[in-house]
């Protein structure tokens, strides 16, 4: 992963593009509107990882109250930076950022990539029956 930096930053303009389109092409947000990939990013916590060009090879960010709980979300590799541990720099990065330490509770959720999260110290829900959730896959995709 020597060619590969990852920094905490914002996504700029020609980041979004590329960051909308893997997402929208995702399991977990299919068909996502730009404005919504926009907005989310400006309200998280954006991990970016670069190649030695400086262009975009990965991505992750972190919803939190920055006192107790994250959410980590919309972590992608694109597929010729996969296999190097790109992924797991991602999540280090963000869980180094001072801004989230001493945090309680870190969540994700994952259909495939168990065995990336698990050697950062992911684990399933110790009690997954207290947990709950309202889940709309594509609530922007909504008749009016």
């Amino acid at each position: 992963m020597t060619d590969v930096r990852v920094a905490v930053e914002q996504p700029s303009r020609a980041d979004l593009d590329v960051i909308h389109a893997t997402l929208a092409a995702t399991y977990w947000s299919p068909g996502v509107p730009r404005e919504v990939v926009e907005r989310g990013c400006a309200n998280a916590i954006c991990a970016i990882a670069r190649d030695a060009d400086g262009a975009l090879v990965g991505f992750g960010r972190v919803i939190s109250d920055r006192a107790s709980f994250a959410w980590l979300c919309d972590v992608f590799v694109l597929p010729a930076a996969q296999g190097r541990g790109v992924a797991r720099a991602l999540v280090g990065t963000l869980r180094a950022h001072p801004e989230l330490q001493g945090l309680r509770r870190w969540l994700l959720a994952t259909r495939d990539a168990h065995g990336v999260y698990a050697p950062l110290g992911f684990a399933p829900l110790a009690a997954p029956e207290r947990w709950m959730e309202i889940f709309e896959l594509t609530p922007h995709r909504r008749d009016a």
